[in-house]
């Protein structure tokens, strides 16, 4: 498997953000389309990833990431 992806423009980037699924907070960094398969047939998904209080980044779908609370 090659390692593809691609940037997206989201309104959001820069901004603090609530991921929803985990309730965690953060700066979203980027979103990026990419292709997450481990076999031959290729298999695309926009990930947005998220700084964390802790400097760490994570990611989870895009349709997860919604403004922060005072945002």
């Amino acid at each position: 498997m090659s390692e593809q992806y691609e940037y997206v423009p989201h309104r959001l980037l820069r901004k603090r953000v609530r991921d929803i699924a985990s309730g965690v907070e953060g700066e979203l960094m980027a979103v990026v389309n990419e292709n997450v398969s481990t076999t031959g047939i290729e298999r695309w998904v926009e990930l947005a990833y998220i700084r964390g209080a802790s400097g760490r980044e994570f990611t989870t779908a895009v349709g997860n990431v919604q403004p922060a609370a005072g945002q």
